[in-house]
Protein backbone atom coordinates (compact mmCIF):
# COMPACT_ATOMS: atom_id res chain seq x y z
CA UNK A 1 0.00 0.00 0.00
CA UNK A 2 2.78 1.94 0.49
CA UNK A 3 3.64 5.72 2.57
CA UNK A 4 2.12 9.49 2.37
CA UNK A 5 4.09 12.30 1.87
CA UNK A 6 3.49 13.19 5.17
CA UNK A 7 4.61 9.51 6.72
CA UNK A 8 7.72 9.88 4.71
CA UNK A 9 8.72 13.42 6.27
CA UNK A 10 8.36 11.77 9.51
CA UNK A 11 10.13 9.12 9.85
CA UNK A 12 12.96 10.34 7.27
CA UNK A 13 13.23 13.40 8.85
CA UNK A 14 12.73 15.66 6.09
CA UNK A 15 10.22 18.49 5.11
CA UNK A 16 6.72 17.23 3.04
CA UNK A 17 8.41 20.54 0.85
CA UNK A 18 12.14 18.38 0.01
CA UNK A 19 10.02 15.43 -0.68
CA UNK A 20 7.91 17.85 -3.20
CA UNK A 21 11.18 19.52 -4.90
CA UNK A 22 12.38 16.18 -5.10
CA UNK A 23 9.61 14.83 -6.73
CA UNK A 24 9.82 17.95 -8.99
CA UNK A 25 13.32 17.79 -9.60
CA UNK A 26 12.87 13.78 -11.06
CA UNK A 27 15.21 12.96 -8.41
CA UNK A 28 12.56 11.05 -6.42
CA UNK A 29 8.89 10.30 -7.79
CA UNK A 30 6.36 8.67 -5.94
CA UNK A 31 6.06 4.77 -7.88
CA UNK A 32 2.76 3.66 -6.35
CA UNK A 33 -0.79 4.87 -5.84
CA UNK A 34 -2.95 4.36 -2.85
CA UNK A 35 -6.92 2.97 -4.18
CA UNK A 36 -7.80 7.02 -4.10
CA UNK A 37 -5.02 7.57 -6.93
CA UNK A 38 -3.23 9.28 -4.46
CA UNK A 39 0.55 9.14 -4.87
CA UNK A 40 2.27 6.18 -2.23
CA UNK A 41 6.19 5.41 -1.78
CA UNK A 42 6.91 2.11 -2.06
CA UNK A 43 9.98 0.04 -0.76
CA UNK A 44 12.04 0.65 -3.61
CA UNK A 45 11.22 4.54 -2.97
CA UNK A 46 12.68 5.05 0.42
CA UNK A 47 15.35 2.94 -0.85
CA UNK A 48 16.48 5.90 -3.23
CA UNK A 49 15.62 8.43 -0.79
CA UNK A 50 18.06 6.75 1.90
CA UNK A 51 20.98 7.24 -0.96
CA UNK A 52 19.39 11.11 -2.02
CA UNK A 53 19.79 11.99 1.68
CA UNK A 54 22.78 10.36 2.15
CA UNK A 55 25.07 12.20 -0.11
CA UNK A 56 23.09 15.44 0.58
CA UNK A 57 24.56 14.78 3.99
CA UNK A 58 27.85 14.81 1.89
CA UNK A 59 27.16 17.87 0.71
CA UNK A 60 26.69 16.72 -2.80
CA UNK A 61 24.12 18.98 -4.75
CA UNK A 62 21.03 17.53 -6.70
CA UNK A 63 22.32 17.05 -10.16
CA UNK A 64 25.60 15.43 -8.85
CA UNK A 65 23.16 13.19 -7.09
CA UNK A 66 20.68 12.41 -9.81
CA UNK A 67 23.77 11.49 -11.97
CA UNK A 68 25.11 8.90 -9.47
CA UNK A 69 21.55 7.60 -9.01
CA UNK A 70 21.27 7.56 -13.28
CA UNK A 71 24.93 5.46 -13.48
CA UNK A 72 25.85 4.42 -9.53
CA UNK A 73 28.59 2.17 -11.25
CA UNK A 74 30.36 4.96 -13.55
CA UNK A 75 29.75 7.92 -11.63
CA UNK A 76 29.61 7.30 -7.33
CA UNK A 77 33.80 6.36 -6.55
CA UNK A 78 34.99 9.16 -8.64
CA UNK A 79 32.16 11.70 -7.32
CA UNK A 80 33.18 10.34 -3.50
CA UNK A 81 36.72 10.61 -3.96
CA UNK A 82 36.46 14.03 -5.40
CA UNK A 83 33.73 14.46 -2.05
CA UNK A 84 36.55 13.34 0.43
CA UNK A 85 38.56 15.58 -0.97
CA UNK A 86 36.85 18.72 -0.25
CA UNK A 87 35.80 18.00 2.53
CA UNK A 88 39.05 17.81 3.86
CA UNK A 89 39.77 20.46 2.37
CA UNK A 90 37.30 22.37 4.43
CA UNK A 91 37.78 20.65 8.16
CA UNK A 92 41.54 22.13 7.08
CA UNK A 93 39.75 25.79 6.90
CA UNK A 94 37.43 25.06 9.53
CA UNK A 95 40.35 23.90 12.12
CA UNK A 96 41.90 26.97 11.09
CA UNK A 97 39.26 29.48 11.72
CA UNK A 98 37.98 27.79 15.07
CA UNK A 99 42.15 28.46 16.03
CA UNK A 100 41.54 32.30 15.01
CA UNK A 101 38.31 31.84 16.81
CA UNK A 102 40.11 30.21 20.18
CA UNK A 103 42.65 33.56 19.87
CA UNK A 104 40.06 36.16 19.80
CA UNK A 105 38.34 34.55 22.81
CA UNK A 106 41.54 34.22 24.55
CA UNK A 107 41.89 38.28 23.46
CA UNK A 108 38.74 39.17 25.11
CA UNK A 109 39.40 37.08 28.06
CA UNK A 110 42.98 39.14 28.64
CA UNK A 111 43.32 42.19 26.48
CA UNK A 112 42.18 45.18 26.43
CA UNK A 113 38.60 46.12 27.07
CA UNK A 114 37.24 49.59 26.70
CA UNK A 115 34.65 51.42 26.50
CA UNK A 116 32.86 52.88 23.79
CA UNK A 117 34.72 56.08 24.55
CA UNK A 118 38.14 55.07 25.94
CA UNK A 119 38.24 53.28 22.45
CA UNK A 120 37.60 56.50 20.48
CA UNK A 121 40.13 58.34 22.74
CA UNK A 122 42.63 55.95 22.51
CA UNK A 123 42.55 54.85 18.84
CA UNK A 124 40.26 58.15 17.12
CA UNK A 125 39.58 57.18 13.79
CA UNK A 126 41.52 53.82 13.77
CA UNK A 127 39.55 51.07 13.07
CA UNK A 128 40.19 47.64 12.80
CA UNK A 129 38.27 45.33 9.88
CA UNK A 130 37.65 42.22 11.12
CA UNK A 131 37.39 40.41 8.34
CA UNK A 132 41.37 41.43 7.38
CA UNK A 133 42.12 40.61 10.71
CA UNK A 134 40.91 37.09 9.92
CA UNK A 135 42.63 37.00 7.26
CA UNK A 136 45.70 38.39 8.34
CA UNK A 137 45.75 35.61 11.14
CA UNK A 138 45.12 32.90 8.81
CA UNK A 139 48.07 34.05 6.38
CA UNK A 140 50.51 34.75 9.18
CA UNK A 141 50.09 32.26 11.55
CA UNK A 142 52.98 29.88 11.28
CA UNK A 143 55.42 33.50 11.19
CA UNK A 144 56.89 33.33 14.72
CA UNK A 145 57.43 37.40 14.07
CA UNK A 146 53.73 37.38 13.60
CA UNK A 147 52.58 35.66 16.76
CA UNK A 148 55.45 37.51 18.71
CA UNK A 149 53.95 40.57 17.63
CA UNK A 150 50.71 39.62 18.42
CA UNK A 151 51.65 38.40 22.14
CA UNK A 152 53.00 41.73 22.63
CA UNK A 153 50.10 43.28 21.62
CA UNK A 154 47.94 41.53 23.85
CA UNK A 155 49.87 42.49 26.86
CA UNK A 156 49.63 46.23 26.33
CA UNK A 157 47.62 48.16 28.65
CA UNK A 158 45.51 51.35 27.91
CA UNK A 159 47.89 53.59 28.74
CA UNK A 160 50.44 51.37 26.52
CA UNK A 161 48.07 52.16 23.30
CA UNK A 162 46.96 55.63 24.58
CA UNK A 163 51.09 56.41 24.40
CA UNK A 164 51.11 54.38 20.98
CA UNK A 165 48.66 55.75 19.60
CA UNK A 166 49.73 59.49 20.51
CA UNK A 167 53.14 58.10 18.64
CA UNK A 168 51.76 56.94 15.39
CA UNK A 169 49.53 60.21 15.19
CA UNK A 170 52.50 62.12 15.13
CA UNK A 171 54.59 60.23 12.82
CA UNK A 172 51.10 60.64 10.92
CA UNK A 173 50.93 64.33 10.49
CA UNK A 174 54.85 64.30 9.62
CA UNK A 175 54.51 61.94 6.77
CA UNK A 176 51.46 63.85 5.39
CA UNK A 177 53.41 67.31 6.09
CA UNK A 178 55.90 65.71 4.08
CA UNK A 179 53.95 64.59 1.55
CA UNK A 180 51.94 67.98 0.62
CA UNK A 181 55.11 69.36 0.52
CA UNK A 182 56.35 66.91 -2.30
CA UNK A 183 59.41 66.24 -0.34
CA UNK A 184 60.90 63.05 -2.22
CA UNK A 185 59.83 59.76 -1.04
CA UNK A 186 63.71 58.28 -1.43
CA UNK A 187 64.87 61.41 -0.28
CA UNK A 188 66.19 62.10 3.39
CA UNK A 189 62.98 63.23 4.95
CA UNK A 190 61.02 60.65 3.74
CA UNK A 191 63.43 58.23 4.85
CA UNK A 192 63.67 59.51 8.05
CA UNK A 193 60.05 59.01 8.23
CA UNK A 194 60.59 55.19 7.47
CA UNK A 195 63.30 54.67 9.86
CA UNK A 196 61.04 56.20 12.69
CA UNK A 197 57.96 54.08 11.65
CA UNK A 198 60.49 51.14 11.76
CA UNK A 199 61.86 51.85 15.17
CA UNK A 200 57.91 52.29 16.56
CA UNK A 201 57.09 48.49 15.63
CA UNK A 202 60.79 47.55 17.61
CA UNK A 203 59.34 50.05 20.35
CA UNK A 204 55.79 48.32 20.23
CA UNK A 205 55.68 45.09 18.52
CA UNK A 206 58.60 43.41 17.43
CA UNK A 207 62.26 43.49 16.18
CA UNK A 208 62.05 44.62 12.85
CA UNK A 209 65.00 44.60 10.57
CA UNK A 210 64.84 47.01 7.66
CA UNK A 211 63.92 43.89 5.32
CA UNK A 212 61.48 42.75 7.22
CA UNK A 213 60.08 46.70 7.85
CA UNK A 214 59.94 46.13 3.86
CA UNK A 215 58.01 43.02 3.69
CA UNK A 216 55.67 44.25 6.13
CA UNK A 217 54.91 47.89 4.65
CA UNK A 218 54.60 46.04 0.97
CA UNK A 219 52.06 44.05 2.86
CA UNK A 220 50.08 46.64 4.62
CA UNK A 221 50.39 49.04 1.77
CA UNK A 222 48.88 46.27 -0.66
CA UNK A 223 45.30 45.77 0.89
CA UNK A 224 43.11 49.17 1.99
CA UNK A 225 42.10 47.53 4.80
CA UNK A 226 45.33 47.22 6.47
CA UNK A 227 46.99 50.46 5.57
CA UNK A 228 43.46 51.68 7.04
CA UNK A 229 45.71 50.79 10.17
CA UNK A 230 48.11 53.46 9.53
CA UNK A 231 46.56 56.37 8.10
CA UNK A 232 42.72 56.53 8.71
CA UNK A 233 40.90 56.74 4.80
CA UNK A 234 40.26 60.72 5.95
CA UNK A 235 43.58 61.68 6.61
CA UNK A 236 44.77 59.60 3.46
CA UNK A 237 46.74 61.09 -0.24
CA UNK A 238 46.19 59.84 -3.55
CA UNK A 239 49.20 57.72 -3.65
CA UNK A 240 50.43 57.81 -0.52
CA UNK A 241 50.35 54.35 0.02
CA UNK A 242 52.91 54.12 -2.88
CA UNK A 243 55.04 56.91 -1.45
CA UNK A 244 55.44 55.12 2.11
CA UNK A 245 56.58 51.62 0.23
CA UNK A 246 59.13 53.46 -1.85
CA UNK A 247 60.09 55.50 1.40
CA UNK A 248 60.77 52.11 3.34
CA UNK A 249 62.39 50.03 0.53
CA UNK A 250 64.69 53.65 0.14
CA UNK A 251 65.03 53.70 3.91
CA UNK A 252 66.19 49.52 3.76
CA UNK A 253 68.88 50.38 0.84
CA UNK A 254 70.15 53.06 3.32
CA UNK A 255 70.18 51.31 6.26
CA UNK A 256 71.58 47.56 4.30
CA UNK A 257 74.54 46.23 5.91
CA UNK A 258 74.59 49.15 8.98
CA UNK A 259 72.03 46.98 11.63
CA UNK A 260 74.03 46.68 14.85
CA UNK A 261 70.76 46.74 17.21
CA UNK A 262 70.52 44.03 18.39
CA UNK A 263 67.01 43.94 17.84
CA UNK A 264 67.35 44.60 14.17
CA UNK A 265 68.78 41.37 13.68
CA UNK A 266 66.93 38.68 11.86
Amino acid sequence: MGYSVGQVAKFAGVTVRTLHHYDKAGLLSPGERSPAGYRRYGDADLARLQQILFYRQLGFPLDEIAAILRDPAANALHQLRDRQRRLRAEIARLERLAEVAEQAIEVQRTGLTLTPEERFEVFGEISFDLSYATEAQLKWQDSAVYRASMARARAHTKEDWRQLMKEAAAWRTELLDAVDADAPADGERAMDLAEEHRRHLVRWFTPCPPDTHRRILEDLTADPRAFALLVPPSQQRPGLAAYLCEAVRANAARRAGLCTDPEEQP
